[in-house]
Formats: C-alpha cells, structure tokens, sequence
C-alpha cells in the first residue's frame, strides 16, 4: 500500500484496538504536558508571537492551545508545539530518537478548530483517522530520514511531513495533492541540527515548532494546487523499505514511549537506575560523595551539572540524576525554578562523571542504556546492572502512572475538575460523538482556570 493510498483510504474501522490504547495514551499525556507547558515562558513568548504574526484569516480561526486566542492555524500550531516542547516530558518514538505527539497534536487541533469555525462537525472517529496516519506516516518518514541522511536532525523535520499528509486528508485533499502535502511538508520543514540544541540547550528545542505549522501550511497549500511531491521519506527505492508493511504493520504501536520524568529520554536509564539504587539501599544523600554514569555517546554530551536555565535542564544528565538523589523524585514539583541553585543537588551533580561507553553506544540503536555507579564517603560502591529506561513497549508505564503524571502536571493548571473531564473524554476520544469531542477541543483549546485568552497566564506553582 502506498502512503497516499493509506492516508486517502483509512478508515475507523481500519485502526485496531492496539493503535487505538496508545493514541488514547498520547492523547492524555500529551494534554497533560500541555497543561505545565502553557505556565512557561518560552510558550508566552511563542502565544504572543502567533498572535502578532499569524492572524486568522479566511481558513478560520484556530484557537492556541490552553489560551484560546484565535490566529491562524498555522500560529495555532506553531505556539501550540512550542507550548508543548517547552517541558521536555512527552511521548517520543526511540527509532527516530524523537516525539511525534508534541507536532502532531497542536497541529490537527488547530486545524480541527478551524473546520469547526466554519461551521464543519468533527467528531471522536474523525480525529482518530486523522491522528494515526500523522503519527504512522511520522514515524516511517522519521525512519527513513535517519537511514538516508547523515545529519541528525530534529523531530521537526519528518513530523512536518506526517502533519503535512493528516491535515492534507482533514482537507478533503485526494491522492494526488496528498503527495503533494507530503513533498512540500518534507522540502520546508526544518531540518535542524539535533545535537546544536543538545550542546548549547536553549528554546529552540526539538524542532517541532516550526514542524508543526510547516505541515499545516503544506496541506493549505497542496490543496489550493501548490506541488511538491515526490516525498523522498515517503516514495523512492531509498523509502521503500520502511513502508512496505504499511496497513498491516503499526510502528506507532511498536515504537511510542512515555516519559516518566520530565527531562530528555537519553537521562532516564540513569534516573531509574539511581531511583531503584537508592531505594534497594536505603541511601541517604548526604552519604553519596560521587557518581558514575555509563551511557551511550550522544547521552555523554548532554552533561549538564549546573543549569541556568529550564532549558539546560531539560537537556542535562548529572543534574536531574542528582535531583532523583536528593529529592527520591524527578517529577512536576522538580520544575521549579529554585531547584536549579540547590546546594545539595548541585554538590552532588558536581561530582558526577559521564563515561561514553562503546558497548552501550551500540546496545542504544533500538534502547537507550546506562550503567550507574554510587560512592558513598567511605569509598564503598552500589553499581546497578546496565538498563534501558521504563516507558518503551518493553516496560511500558501503567495506566495509573500515566493518569497520576496527568494529574501531577494538569491539576495546577487547569483545576482538578477541569483536568478530570480531559482525562475521561481524551482516555475514549475515539468513541466520541461530534458534541462531545467538540467539548474535548474546549477542553484542549480554552484558556486554563482564571485566565482570560487576552492576558499571559501566571506560572503555575509547579512550573518555571
């Protein structure tokens, strides 16, 4: 099946029950950071840009992500992905070594909002079609990026073209301006260095920023007759490989993850390796005077021992490793901002040594992998077995991990009732009527409790 044949044709009934249980997953836990993420600043600073350069015009109106000012879609998508990237605790897809939900997303929201706007109804089957063929064809054109090219470049890239097909087909697009989608999505989507922002972390983050509206723009543009296809992620003898089980084969199934703490996945084989050490040990903090982490070579370059900023934090080792032995935790309460000059937590990511090690630099193709070692201060050592980190399909979080994740980010932020009512309608999105998925977007889309869409929300006690 070819990839405009599967984003022409797929229906409902086509999408089993195993893609279903992870895009309700997605769907919840990516509302989740959605709901920290609209307290930062990086999200204020991309609201207040969308809404000075992006105005809705006569595609309809969209509304941000937990704010409710309406622009364009393509603004709604660009502060939205923005909003969400800017806590870096969303679901990823190891292969690529990247997030997909975080473009996908605000995306197809924004551009479901603007539909709506003009008067079409959407409802929960509708938005699951829409959201398996982004996340799907995402990740195979992910795959295939990473096996042709020789940069590492940024989940924007190839989540620009998974946008670009979904919200091509939101579009009433067929076959042939769908390739065109993918083409145009793939040719302007940002092909930024991943390892740039890994060495020198600020708010440009994983790319997904300009991915997300770089999609949506493609869409709008094929359907109005812009070409741009062949999709070379999609098409071509280089592609066929990662496509040829498409329709039969789920890589959204296989390959989606969730993050038990809110900082870069290449940290938490290390943070779950410290968590259980401590714990099986009864280590105090005070007793720890040194740490080895053993990991794969592109984790080493994160480092990361004495952040200034949410955004060194989010792409560090040593600190948030320290964290989890000071604090037992590395969670929603671990944002803020204080902890960043904690002298306990900065003592001990001090004198914490990141080792590149060629044997968990090859194991980490398919998993990422660390080995820790703890010393305490009479020289005696608590070494984990090396590990790959909880949340891939092999240990996957529960269902209450997930929900109490949600809850720990949304509740702050949206008031414990409001969060409540998103977590039951995303957790069965797919079964919606058009009215109660219409609620669900009101939901996603409103500005949180005691704001109005005109004015920046304050931080939440839990956020930066």
């Amino acid at each position: 099946m070819t990839m405009a044949d599967f984003a022409s044709d797929l229906r409902a009934e086509d999408v089993p029950e195993t893609a279903r249980t992870v895009l309700r997953r997605s769907f919840v836990d990516t509302m989740g950071v959605t709901a920290i993420g609209s307290t930062t600043e990086l999200a204020g600073i991309t609201r207040k840009t969308a809404s000075a350069l992006f105005g809705a015009g006569s595609g309809g109106a969209a509304r941000i992500l937990m704010h409710g000012d309406r622009v364009s879609p393509a603004g709604a998508a660009m502060a939205g992905a923005f909003t969400i990237d800017s806590v870096d605790a969303h679901d990823g897809t190891t292969p690529n070594k990247g997030h997909a939900g975080s473009a996908v997303f605000p995306a197809l929201l924004a551009v479901a909002d603007a539909m709506r706007s003009q008067g079409e109804q959407i409802s929960g089957p509708d938005f699951l079609v829409w959201l398996a063929i982004a996340y799907e064809t995402a990740y195979r054109a992910g795959q295939v990026q990473h096996a042709t090219c020789a940069d590492y470049h940024t989940s924007g890239a190839w989540t620009a073209v998974g946008v670009a097909i979904a919200a091509a087909r939101m579009l009433g697009c067929d076959r042939d301006r769908i390739r065109h989608a993918a083409g145009i999505g793939e040719y302007h989507g940002p092909r930024s260095p991943m390892m740039r922002c890994i060495d020198f972390p600020t708010m440009l983050r994983d790319g997904v920023g300009w991915g997300a509206p770089s999609g949506v723009t493609a869409a709008y543009l094929a359907r109005e007759g812009f070409t741009g296809a062949p999709a070379l992620t999609c098409e071509g003898t280089d592609a066929d490989p990662y496509w040829q089980d498409l329709g039969d084969g789920w890589c959204l199934v296989d390959h989606t993850h969730y993050k038990a703490y809110p900082c870069c996945r290449w940290a938490h084989p290390a943070l779950d390796a410290v968590r259980d050490l401590m714990r099986s040990h009864n280590l105090r903090h005070e007793r720890i005077d040194r740490v080895r982490i053993r990991t794969f070579h592109y984790a080493t370059r994160l480092a990361g021992h004495e952040p200034q900023s949410p955004d060194e934090l989010a792409y560090a080792i040593a600190f948030p490793v320290a964290t989890m032995i000071v604090r037992g935790r590395m969670g929603s309460a671990e944002l803020r901002a204080e902890i960043l000059s904690d002298p306990d937590i900065l003592r001990i990511s001090r004198r914490t040594e990141l080792i590149d090690d060629p044997d968990l630099t090859a194991k980490s193709v398919d998993r990422r992998w660390a080995q820790v070692t703890l010393t305490d201060v009479d020289g005696r050592d608590y070494a984990s077995e090396a590990r790959a980190p909880r949340g891939d399909r092999e240990a996957p979080l529960s269902d209450a991990e997930i929900s109490e994740k949600f809850h720990a980010f949304a509740d702050p932020v949206l008031t414990p009732e409001r969060a409540g009512r998103l977590e039951d309608l995303a957790g069965r999105f797919d079964r919606l009527s058009a009215t109660e998925f219409g609620d669900l977007m009101d939901l996603c889309l409103e500005p949180a409790a005691g704001c109005t869409a005109s004015a920046e929300r304050t931080a939440a006690a839990n956020a930066f």
